[in-house]
C-alpha cells in the first residue's frame, strides 16, 4: 500500500502540546500498570512541520558530512555511530536516524521482515487495549493526513506492538508503550521498527522490559533514583520536593515514553531517541533529574504543594535547552553511578513504607472513631424510639414487658430496613 510507512518512507517532524492532571492523593505504584497515562498527563499533539534543515553552524555543517561518508562506508564502528548520536544535535535528522537508529541496536537486514496482516493478529488477547491505545494517539499523526493513509499507519502501530508481545509472552503490554512504538515506526518504517522494538523490550539490559513486567513495582524502584540524584547535587531544592510530597508520578509518562508522550516539539523527542539508543538504561532517570535541578527557580516560585508542583513540573517547556540539559545528565550519571546510589534508594524506599503503613494506620483510628460516634448515636436514637413508642395511646393497654418488647421490635425493624433496605426489598420480591 502506497500510504503505508514503509522502511523506504522519510518521516519528518512533529510536535506535541502537554497538560497536567495533578493526583487528588498521594500516589503509589504498587498496583499493576496505569490503564491510561491520560489520568497522569495529557498526551501531547505531534505537529508535522517540515524541519529547517538549516546548517549554518559549522559544526552541524561537518557533522553531516562525517555521517554522510561513514554511511557510505563499510568499515564503522558502534562506538562511531555512538558518537555522534550523543554528540550536539545528534544524528540531526531521520534520513539518517532512518539508517543509524537499527545499527545501534544491532538489527541486521535480515531481522527487518515484511509484518504479518491485523487479522492474523487480532485474537491476541491484547488486542483491544492496544487498538483502544492506538486510537488514542491520533494527536501524533500528521495532522490533514488523509484518512486512509491514517488508518494504514494506525494498523501498522497496531500490528507492531502485537508482533513483540506476541513474540515474547511474559512481557506484559503497558499504557504508553504504543508512543515509544509510533515514534520508531514513523522514523524507520514497519519493518526495521519491529527488531528496533524487540531490543529495546527484551533481553539483558533492555530499556523498556522493567516497564513491562507483572506489576510496577520495577519501574517505581528506578524511577526512585531521581530524589537521590537530586539530593546529592541540589539538597535544597531535594528539600522543597520532599516537603511538598510531590513524589515522582509527574515523571511517570516522561520515563515509560522516553518523552513522546510530554514534550512539545518531535524534534525534541527524536533528538532524545538518538541518545537514549546508546546509552544505559537508567539514562532517561537521569535526564528526568536534569530537567528538575534546571526548573529549580520555577519550583521555588511555586507554592509548596503537591497539586500546585505536580502541576508545574509535569508541563514540559517547549523552550528546554535539552543540548545542556543531556550535557548535564551524563556529568549526574558519571558522578552518581546507579550502584552508589542503590542504598540511598532503599532507605528512600524503607521511608516511604513507614510513612504508608503510619497513614494507613491512621486512617483506621479515624474510621473506628467515626464507627464509634455512629454506634453512640445509633443506641440513642433507639432508646429515644423506644421510649416514643412507650408512650403511643395503642399500647397503653398492654402490659409493661409486652409494650416493652413490641416497641424495641418496631424500632430495630425501622433501623435496620433504613440501614440495609436492599434486603427487604429483594426479600418481598
Amino acid at each position: 500500500m502506497e500510504n503505508e510507512i514503509s522502511d523506504n518512507d522519510s518521516s519528518e517532524t512533529c510536535n506535541l502540546i502537554d497538560n497536567c492532571s495533578p493526583p487528588t492523593k498521594k500516589q503509589s505504584l504498587s498496583l499493576n500498570h496505569p490503564k491510561n497515562l491520560d489520568e497522569i498527563s495529557t498526551p501531547s499533539e505531534l505537529k508535522f512541520d517540515q524541519d529547517s534543515e538549516d546548517f549554518e553552524d559549522p559544526d552541524i555543517s561537518k557533522k553531516k558530512k562525517e555521517i554522510e561518508s561513514l554511511l557510505a562506508s563499510e568499515n564503522v564502528t558502534l562506538q562511531q555511530w555512538q558518537a555522534l548520536a550523543k554528540s550536539k544535535g545528534g544524528l540531526l535528522n531521520d534520513e539518517y536516524r532512518r539508517k543509524i537508529w537499527p545499527l545501534l541496536v544491532g538489527v541486521t537486514e535480515d531481522e527487518k521482515t515484511e509484518p504479518p496482516s491485523l487479522e492474523e493478529l487480532s485474537t491476541h488477547s491484547e488486542y483491544n487495549q492496544v487498538v483502544l491505545d492506538v486510537n488514542r494517539s491520533l494527536k501524533r499523526f500528521p495532522p490533514g493526513i488523509p484518512y486512509e493513509q491514517r488508518v494504514a499507519l494506525q494498523d501498522q502501530l497496531t500490528v507492531l506492538i502485537l508482533r513483540v508481545i506476541i513474540k515474547y509472552p511474559h512481557l506484559k503490554y503497558y499504557q504508553g508503550y504504543h508512543d515509544v512504538a509510533i515514534t520508531l515506526l514513523l522514523v524507520c518504517g514497519d519493518r526495521a521498527s519491529f527488531p528496533l522494538l524487540c531490543r529495546l523490550s527484551y533481553g539483558e539490559g533492555a530499556p523498556l522490559a522493567p516497564f513491562m513486567q507483572a506489576t510496577m513495582q520495577p519501574t517505581q524502584h528506578r524511577l526512585n533514583y531521581m530524589l537521590p540524584i537530586i539530593i546529592r547535587t541540589d539538597p535544597q531544592l531535594a528539600e522543597y520536593l520532599e516537603k511538598s510530597t510531590v513524589g515522582t508520578m509527574f515523571a511517570l509518562p516522561w520515563y515509560l515514553t522516553w518523552f513522546g508522550h510530554s514534550l512539545n516539539r518531535y524534534t525534541d523527542v527524536v533528538r532524545l531517541y538518538d541518545y537514549f539508543l546508546c546509552a544505559p538504561p537508567m539514562f532517561p532517570v537521569y535526564v528526568t533529574a536534569a530537567i528538575v535541578l534546571y526548573r529549580a527557580l520555577e519550583v521555588y516560585e511555586c507554592d509548596c504543594d503537591m497539586a500546585m508542583i505536580h502541576c508545574l513540573l509535569s508541563r514540559l517547556p517547549d523552550d528546554l535547552p535539552f543540548e545542556d540539559i543531556l550535557v548535564t545528565a551524563d556529568e549526574l550519571y558519571k558522578s552518581n553511578d546507579p550502584k552508589l546510589l542503590e542504598a540511598d534508594v532503599v532507605l528512600l524506599e524503607k521511608k516511604e513504607e513507614e510513612q504508608r503503613k503510619a497513614d494507613e494506620e491512621r486512617l483506621k483510628r479515624r474510621q473506628l472513631a467515626a464507627r464509634g460516634a455512629r454506634n453512640i448515636t445509633l443506641t440513642s436514637r433507639i432508646q429515644r424510639g423506644i421510649k416514643r413508642c412507650l408512650q403511643m395511646p395503642i399500647l397503653r393497654h398492654l402490659p409493661i414487658s409486652y409494650r416493652t418488647v413490641l416497641a424495641t421490635a418496631t424500632v430495630l425493624v425501622g433501623v435496620y430496613a433504613y440501614y440495609r433496605p436492599e434486603l427487604i426489598f429483594n426479600a418481598n420480591r
